[in-house]
């Protein structure tokens, strides 16, 4: 049987379930929260101060917003407002020094567990905040189990096609992806003449493309073309959270960056608006690839 965080179908809602949606940045709480709306259920939105922009005025759903910081006294209180499944959804641009954060008593049982993941990668804290919440008799689900929609499809999605060299730049990208996804460290590589020549880390795929604008200007990549954006799945990570993720604003930077496409791992990753994803990438001649699952491990 495939466990939870292997998960990648759409989950089915009993009526009697009681959905809320941890939102962080972008676009894909949104997603979620629509999806949800659409099948009949009234989520509550739980909003990260600072991170999502959402209000309490709305007749779609019911709001209760939180500092990054008291994250760790959630789960009680969803329980206590009769949440059954928990699904965390959007980006948190900061990870706050674990001296302010906030727990409930019961965290004492889980801290080693907790201290253990806040010292690793992303995906290490995110194994044992899950392992945390579902302590309370909460599930998390994955946001592409409720909106699978969202999900990056396989095969080539733009106008725009790889070239021999762009498919020597994918692979060289996702050797080095998978590489970082090992260490927990990102989810995100360029490569540039069949060579890497940048890493996603602690800024995610915007600093990732920004640095890639200034290595335009100098050194060996001054006058080279092209390049591909990947990104993958680690290997092994918890599905449930933070899997890569695309959207117009990508598209934007990679083709600021000079990049000829993007390629991003299919059943595995997130293209948000993707209409306006694919129209983008169309409009600046640059292709989007869903490749299939499992390539490169």
């Amino acid at each position: 049987m495939t466990p939870p965080s292997e998960r990648c179908a759409s989950f089915k809602i009993a009526s009697g379930d009681r959905i809320a949606i941890v939102a962080g940045s972008g676009l894909l709480p949104t997603s979620v929260i629509e999806e949800l709306v659409r099948s009949g259920h009234r989520p509550l939105v739980v909003s990260i101060e600072g991170e999502a922009e959402f209000s309490e005025d709305s007749s779609r759903y019911d709001f209760l917003q939180v500092p990054a910081e008291a994250l760790g006294k959630l789960p009680p209180l969803l329980k206590r407002r009769g949440v059954t499944h928990l699904v965390l959804a959007g980006g948190v641009s900061r990870r706050p020094p674990i001296r302010k954060l906030h727990f409930s008593p019961r965290v004492l049982l889980y801290l080693p567990r907790l201290l253990a993941g806040y010292a690793l990668g992303d995906d290490g804290l995110l194994r044992a905040m899950v392992a945390f919440v579902q302590s309370y008799g909460i599930q998390v689900v994955g946001a592409h189990e409720i909106a699978p929609d969202v999900l990056a499809p396989e095969g080539l999605l733009t106008k725009a096609r790889p070239t021999r060299p762009d498919e020597r730049d994918i692979a060289a990208a996702l050797d080095a992806a998978r590489m970082l996804g090992r260490l927990d460290i990102g989810q995100g590589a360029i490569a540039v003449g069949g060579r890497t020549v940048a890493l996603e880390d602690i800024d995610g795929t915007d600093g990732l493309l920004a640095r890639m604008k200034v290595l335009r200007t100098h050194g060996r990549l001054a006058g080279k073309k092209r390049g591909v954006l990947l990104k993958c799945a680690k290997p092994g990570q918890e599905l449930r959270t933070d899997l890569p993720t695309i959207g117009p604003r990508t598209v934007s930077d990679a083709y600021e960056a000079g990049l000829a496409g993007i390629a991003v791992e299919a059943g595995r990753s997130f293209i948000l608006d993707r209409a306006e994803t694919v129209r983008r990438a169309d409009e600046h001649g640059l292709f989007i690839l869903g490749f299939p699952q499992g390539r490169g491990m």
